[in-house]
């Protein structure tokens, strides 16, 4: 590869610059795609496509220039442009320097005369024709309509110190050196299959396309792209786990699990009972389990796993329960204490703050196979802790999550078996998409007795006339508020702020948010579920896993901020128990059309899963199922939620691939099989393929 400072018109220092934005070499720039294009072509019919801009532009003569100054210091160098249809104004600001000419270089090239072409910013929409100038290129300058004007521009991120002229004109000069080396590893049989350009033209057209429809098809090749290597690694990853064989087998001995039946009090819905005979099908079997638990918020997911968890420990093995937050972790380890009481089980929990003593303690317990069950937060993944025979890994709320981390705890048992759970239900192709190598079991009937929650708009009078009424009742309540401390530059309520209001309109009120010491989030959580406080006004970290059945009404302020699947899952936080529910949506002054859809449709439907898909299509995948978060879809263009159709396409075509040439050995697949050990062999451990 080439080090992009011996790239003409770059050098050391360009190319540190170039270095903040993870452009290295030439071949770093070359895959450095555009945000967006800018349509600098005159008189040329709008392409109404999404990622093209059209701006203003001008061509004409110079026929006048003024210099001009302003009582504030600042210069204007104004310039009168005969376009041949009108005369057109264009302004330049400065502001005054005594040291040089700021002026210099307009004043050098924008002479009366010279017929030049200028970008900029209409001062007024009602008249196009005076401009506030951005950019110029003389008529007879090449270079600028190779790259610059007079066509499809591309606009690229940038970092302080380089512009969008160096840009341009270095992404053309890496495709002149580089971009005919670049090399194809799709089949080109896919290619012709699907209308694709190969990798060397659609490169060319994506920095530098001649018109939307080659543009569109450039972009259509590297998403699919992006997507049949993701599809193709999964489907990879998945082929591997099978082929490992754990060397342990399963009963069901029910010596624990009839016993915790019993305890339950409820019986299991159809769902439930049909996920866990998929779980001990799957722990029966040859291979680990690879299992994704999708559940509505209040579907039951937890006893499915701790029905798992059991089947584990009555044959001999221990368990693991990861959670990604204490608070959750604690909630947890509550609930495995009220179903397991009397049960032969010995359980722990392992957070971040446990002291030292207490933690050596648990670990050398879980190391000597004192402890069957283990309960923890990432804390849970430190080198340090070992397990004497883990058989099964639990990870609560999956998307929060990555590959990498989901590795790390298998490497603690030896080829156990792994389910993970999440409370943001998935459409079927996202799902093949970002957990290809999971089976999937769904939850979607209530158990018996919970009822929809009544969701309104309110404002902040008639919400706490709501929490009054239950109160007086003798049940408890949330008071959401979105940020920790003042926001006055959003105009969002705090949480600290309004505890200590609302500490003088109710009684028995507590606070709870992330900043708090372990110790006290922990003493909050104990005394909300205990009942000795009656209010709890906390953040969003109530979102998942707090379980109090007496709590019955839930105040969400500037609920406008959230997005649905946040709404939906705090909203499960109340109507848990046998009286029902209510939350009321209080919201700022200034509510965004995007805003006020997501709180029609909350209170439209009680449905997660009808919800999630209308989240992730308002506000994409990468947001609703965390992915920026833990990395593992490092996408450049692509987008799961807006390229469905493609990522249908991806899919199939990997199981076509597949069933003709399973380990990728073919001849013609060479090229695939290298670029997916480059992308994925490392991050996710393909070794299959290395």
């Amino acid at each position: 590869m080439t080090a992009i400072q011996y790239l003409k018109g770059v050098g050391p220092k360009k190319a540190e610059l170039l270095g903040r934005l993870g452009l290295e070499t030439v071949e770093d720039l070359l895959f450095y795609f555009p945000r967006k294009w800018e349509d600098r072509r005159l008189g040329a019919k709008p392409e109404n496509l999404p990622f093209i801009e059209k701006v203003s532009v001008l061509k004409g003569r110079i026929v006048l220039v003024k210099d001009l100054y302003t009582s504030g210091r600042l210069r204007i160098f104004k310039t009168i442009l005969d376009t041949g249809a009108v005369r057109a104004e264009v302004s330049w600001f400065r502001r005054h320097s005594p040291r040089f000419d700021v002026f210099g270089l307009l004043r050098k090239d924008l002479k009366e005369g010279a017929e030049v072409w200028v970008v900029g910013e209409p001062e007024d929409p009602l008249f196009k024709t005076r401009l506030r100038g951005e950019e110029y290129y003389l008529d007879g300058d090449a270079s600028a309509k190779l790259n610059h004007i007079a066509r499809l521009v591309p606009v690229y991120p940038l970092t302080a110190g380089l512009s969008a002229k160096l840009m341009r004109e270095i992404s053309r000069k890496a495709l002149q050196e580089r971009g005919g080396a670049v090399g194809d590893f799709l089949p080109a049989g896919l290619l012709s299959k699907r209308g694709l350009f190969d990798r060397v033209s659609a490169l060319r057209a994506l920095h530098f396309p001649e018109n939307g429809f080659q543009l569109t098809t450039a972009r259509k090749r590297f998403i699919y792209e992006e997507l049949f290597l993701m599809a193709l690694a999964w489907a990879l990853k998945r082929r591997q786990t099978l082929r490992v064989l754990k060397g342990f087998g399963y009963e069901v001995k029910k010596h624990l699990l009839t016993p915790f039946k019993e305890r339950l009090g409820f019986e299991f819905t159809n769902d439930q009972k049909r996920a866990i005979n998929a779980i001990f099908a799957d722990m029966r079997a040859p291979s680990p389990m690879a299992r994704l638990l999708e559940g509505d918020v209040g579907s039951g997911k937890t006893v499915v796993a701790l029905s798992a968890l059991l089947l584990a420990v009555e044959n001999g093995g221990q368990g693991v329960f990861l959670a990604p937050t204490e608070i959750l972790a604690e909630q947890h380890y509550l609930t495995f204490h009220k179903f397991l009481d009397g049960l032969k089980v010995n359980f722990a929990l392992l957070t971040s703050s446990v002291r030292p003593k207490e933690k050596k303690k648990i670990i050398e317990r879980l190391a000597a196979g004192e402890i069957d069950i283990l309960i923890g937060t990432h804390a849970a993944l430190e080198e340090g802790v070992k397990f004497k025979n883990l058989r099964l890994t639990v990870i609560d709320e999956q998307h929060r999550f990555g590959v990498r981390q989901r590795a790390a705890l298998r490497l603690k048992g030896d080829k156990a078996d792994m389910l993970v759970m999440t409370a943001t239900p998935i459409p079927r192709t996202l799902f093949l998409a970002l957990y290809g190598d999971l089976d999937l079991s769904v939850l979607k009937e209530m158990p018996p007795g919970r009822q929809p929650v009544k969701t309104e708009l309110a404002d902040e009078f008639r919400a706490f006339e709501a929490v009054r009424e239950e109160l007086l009742k003798g049940r408890q309540a949330y008071i959401v508020y979105p940020v920790i401390e003042e926001d006055g530059a959003r105009g969002l309520k705090s949480v600290k702020e309004e505890f200590a209001r609302l500490k003088g309109i109710f009684k028995n009120v507590d606070m709870l948010h992330g900043r708090m010491p372990s110790e006290l989030k922990k003493k909050v959580m104990d005394d909300f579920v205990s009942g000795k406080s009656k209010v709890l006004v906390a953040t969003q970290v109530i979102e998942v896993g707090i379980d109090v059945p007496n709590a019955t009404v839930m105040v969400i302020n500037n609920a406008e901020n959230y997005g649905l699947a946040s709404l939906h899952q705090l909203r499960g936080r109340v109507g848990r128990g046998k009286h029902g529910g209510r939350c009321l949506l209080v919201t700022g002054q200034a509510v965004t059309e995007d805003g006020g859809r997501r709180l029609d449709a909350l209170r439209s439907s009680s449905s997660g899963f009808e919800l999630s898909e209308k989240d992730i299509y308002m506000r994409g995948a990468g947001d609703i199922l965390g992915l920026r978060q833990h990395g593992d879809m490092d996408f450049k263009i692509a987008d799961l939620s807006r390229d469905s159709g493609l990522l249908e396409a991806a899919i199939a075509d990997r199981e076509e691939l597949l069933r003709a040439d399973p380990d990728l050995r073919a001849p013609q697949n060479a090229g695939l099989r290298r670029k997916l050990i480059e992308l994925y062999g490392k991050k996710w451990s393909l070794i299959d393929l290395s």
